[in-house]
C-alpha cells in the first residue's frame, strides 16, 4: 500500500512537471518569435536597453524606442513588457544580453503554467485525482497553448489571467471560500479585458451571467470587485501607456473601437462564422475525437452538472463571438483549460468504468492510444513550427559569422526586409558578446553596441527596417549597409556588389520522395544552406539511403538569403569613401 502510494505521488509530481518542462521545451525548439509577437518583444527589449526616461522624454521615448517608428494598426499596452522587463532584468544581468529574449520569453512561458497548475489544484479539488490527471494528460498532450505560452502575444498575457480566474470559479471545499474566490475571478477577468485583450469583457460577462442564472452568486458579489477592479485597471493602464505613447490613451479601448465598432479586423480575413466550432476548437482539444468526449461529458447524467458549469459560459463565448468576422484561433485561448477540464470528466469515466462492459474497455484504451498520438503529433508540429522562422535564424547565423570574423567593423550596419522582420528578427537578435543597444541611429534603425558608444574590441549591429518601397527605391539606399537579410536578393541591386554567403531554408509543406528518384544536382543556393535547412537535408538525404530514396518529411525552399557586400565593388561603402 504504502509503495502503492508513493509511485501514485510521484506519477503526479511527473504529471504536475511536465506543462512548465513542455512549454520551456517549446521555447527552446522554436526560440525565434512572428510579426504578432513583434509588439511586446520589441517593447520589451527597449524597456531593458534603454528604461524610462523622466527628463525629455518625448524626445528619448522617440528616438530610441521602436514603437515610434513602428506603431502597428493599433496601440497596445506596455503594462505586460513593464512587467516582463522587471522581473528579467536581474537574470539579464547575471546571464548576459544574449539569452535576455529567452529570459522573457520563459518568465512569461512559467506564469501561464503556474496558471494552468492552479487551475489544475482548483480542479482536482472539486472533481478527484483521478479527473484531474487526465486533465493534466489531455492539457500538456495539446500543442497550441503549450507552444504560445511563452509568446509575447496579447492574448498570452490574458490567457494566464483568465486561467486563473476559472480556476477561483469552480467550487472549493470550503462554502465560506466560495466569495472571495468568485470575487477574485472577476478582479482577474477586468484586468485581463481592460488591460490586455477587450474580448475577454464578453466572456467575463457571460460567465457572470451563467453563474447568476444556476444561481451560484449573486449581484452584491460581482458589482462591488467589478467597479474597484475596472477603476484599478484604469489607474494603471492609462498612466503606463499614455507616458510611453506620449498622449492620453486606453489601448483596449481604442483597439475595441478599431476592431469591432469600425469593423477594421476584417482588413485581416473574414472567416466563416461556424470556424470555430469547425475548424480552431477541433485544432485546440486535438480533434474531434476529444470533442465528442467533450459532448459525453455534457448529457451523461453523472457528469454534466460539473462539465456544463466548466463549458457551457465557455461554449456560450466562442458562439458569441463567431459573430465577429475575422477570426484567429488565438483569440478563443482562454476557454481551452475549462473544455479540456470538461472532457477530463469523461476520460475519467471511461477509465475508471472498463471493467463494467467490453465496450467501455475498449474506449478506455483507445482514449489511452488517442492521447499517446496527441503527444506525437504535437511533437512533429513542435518540428515543423521550428522551421517557420527563416529571418530568427538569419539574423542567428549572421551574429555568428561577424563574431568570427576577425577583420569586422566596430559597427555593422544590417538591412533586414519584411519576410526577415515577420519571421523571427528582433532586436534581442542583433545583441552581440552580451552587449546591450545604443539609442543612436535613424528612425528605423537600432544601434546595438556599448549604453555609450562601442567600446575597443566589441562588434556591434545596426539594424534596418525601412520597409517603405518609395525609400527603398532611392538611389544610394543601400550602399549604406554592409549586411543584408532578403527574400528577394535583385531588389539589392547587381549581383556584382553582393556576395551570398548564407540561404536559410523555410518550411513549405510536405514532401514525399518515391523510391529510385535521383536526388538532382545541388544548386548553388542548395550549397550555401545553413541552419535548420541544412539539417532537413542531411537528415533526408540519410533517410532516403537507408529507404532506398524514398522519403516522407518537410519540403523545405530558400526564404531568406544573407548577403555580403563585395569589397572595392562599385557603389560600396569603401569605393565612396564611407
Amino acid at each position: 500500500m504504502l509503495k502503492m502510494k508513493l509511485a501514485l505521488w510521484l506519477f503526479d509530481a511527473g504529471l504536475v512537471l511536465l506543462i512548465p518542462a513542455l512549454i520551456l521545451v517549446h521555447l527552446v525548439v522554436a526560440p525565434y518569435t512572428k510579426v504578432e509577437e513583434s509588439f511586446n518583444i520589441q517593447a520589451t527589449h527597449d524597456l531593458l536597453v534603454y528604461g524610462t526616461p523622466t527628463s525629455d522624454i518625448n524626445r528619448k521615448l522617440s528616438s530610441s524606442y521602436d514603437h515610434f517608428t513602428f506603431p502597428g494598426a493599433v496601440p497596445r499596452t506596455f503594462v505586460g513588457p513593464v512587467l516582463l522587463a522587471g522581473l528579467a532584468q536581474p537574470l539579464v544581468y547575471l546571464l548576459g544580453f544574449d539569452y535576455a529574449q529567452t529570459i522573457v520569453r520563459a518568465i512569461l512561458g512559467l506564469f501561464n503554467a503556474t496558471a494552468l497548475l492552479v487551475f489544475y489544484s482548483s480542479f482536482r479539488n472539486w472533481c478527484g485525482p483521478a479527473a484531474a490527471r487526465w486533465y493534466l494528460l489531455l492539457q500538456a498532450s495539446q500543442f497550441h497553448i503549450i507552444f504560445y505560452a511563452s509568446r509575447t502575444l496579447p492574448n498570452m498575457f490574458a490567457f494566464g489571467l483568465t486561467t486563473l480566474a476559472f480556476a477561483f470559479l469552480i467550487p472549493p471545499k470550503e462554502v465560506k471560500a466560495t466569495a472571495p474566490r468568485q470575487r477574485l475571478a472577476i478582479t482577474l477577468f477586468v484586468f485581463a479585458a481592460a488591460i490586455f485583450r477587450s474580448e475577454i469583457a464578453l466572456l467575463l460577462g457571460i460567465s457572470v451571467l451563467y453563474l447568476l442564472i444556476i444561481p451560484a452568486t449573486s449581484l452584491e458579489r460581482v458589482i462591488y470587485p467589478f467597479v474597484v477592479a475596472i477603476s484599478v485597471a484604469l489607474l494603471v493602464t492609462v498612466p503606463v501607456d499614455s507616458y510611453f505613447w506620449q498622449k492620453p490613451l486606453w489601448p483596449e479601448l481604442w483597439g475595441f473601437y478599431y476592431n469591432a465598432i469600425l469593423g477594421s479586423s476584417s482588413l485581416w480575413g473574414v472567416s466563416p462564422w461556424h470556424y470555430y466550432f469547425t475548424s480552431a476548437l477541433p485544432r485546440l482539444l486535438n480533434g474531434y475525437p476529444f470533442l465528442l468526449l467533450l459532448l459525453f461529458s455534457l448529457y451523461h447524467p453523472a457528469l454534466a452538472p460539473r462539465a456544463k458549469r466548466l463549458a457551457i459560459p465557455s461554449l456560450l463565448f466562442v458562439a458569441i463571438y463567431s459573430l465577429q468576422p475575422h477570426k484567429e484561433a488565438r483569440f478563443i485561448f482562454y476557454v481551452v483549460p475549462p473544455l479540456t477540464a470538461a472532457t477530463a470528466l469523461s476520460a475519467s469515466y471511461l477509465t475508471t468504468h472498463r471493467s463494467k462492459s467490453l465496450l467501455v474497455s475498449l474506449l478506455a484504451a483507445l482514449l489511452a492510444l488517442a492521447v499517446l498520438a496527441s503527444f506525437a503529433s504535437s511533437a512533429a508540429m513542435l518540428l515543423i513550427s521550428s522551421l517557420n522562422y527563416p529571418g530568427g535564424e538569419a539574423l542567428a547565423y549572421l551574429r555568428n559569422l561577424i563574431q568570427s570574423t576577425p577583420d569586422s567593423s566596430a559597427v555593422v550596419p544590417v538591412h533586414a526586409d519584411v519576410l526577415a522582420c515577420m519571421t523571427g528578427v528582433t532586436l534581442f537578435g542583433t545583441a552581440i558578446g552580451s552587449t546591450i543597444p545604443n539609442p543612436r541611429g535613424s528612425a528605423n534603425t537600432k544601434f546595438v553596441g556599448q549604453e555609450r558608444g562601442p567600446a575597443a574590441g566589441t562588434v556591434s549591429l545596426l539594424l534596418d527596417k525601412t520597409e517603405n518601397p518609395a525609400v527603398l527605391a532611392k538611389d544610394g539606399f543601400w550602399r549604406q549597409f554592409d549586411y543584408l537579410l532578403m527574400e528577394e536578393p535583385k531588389k539589392a541591386g547587381s549581383a556584382e556588389e553582393w556576395e551570398t554567403v548564407g540561404v536559410v531554408m523555410g518550411y513549405r509543406g510536405v514532401e514525399i520522395s518515391r523510391g529510385g528518384q535521383p536526388a538532382g544536382e545541388k544548386t548553388e543556393a542548395a550549397q550555401l544552406v545553413v541552419g535548420r535547412g541544412k539539417m532537413v537535408e542531411e537528415i533526408k538525404e540519410r533517410v532516403r539511403g537507408l529507404t532506398g530514396g524514398w522519403w516522407v518529411g518537410p519540403r523545405m525552399e530558400p526564404a531568406i538569403y544573407i548577403l555580403k557586400r563585395v569589397k572595392g565593388a562599385s557603389g560600396s561603402r569603401e569605393s565612396a569613401g564611407a
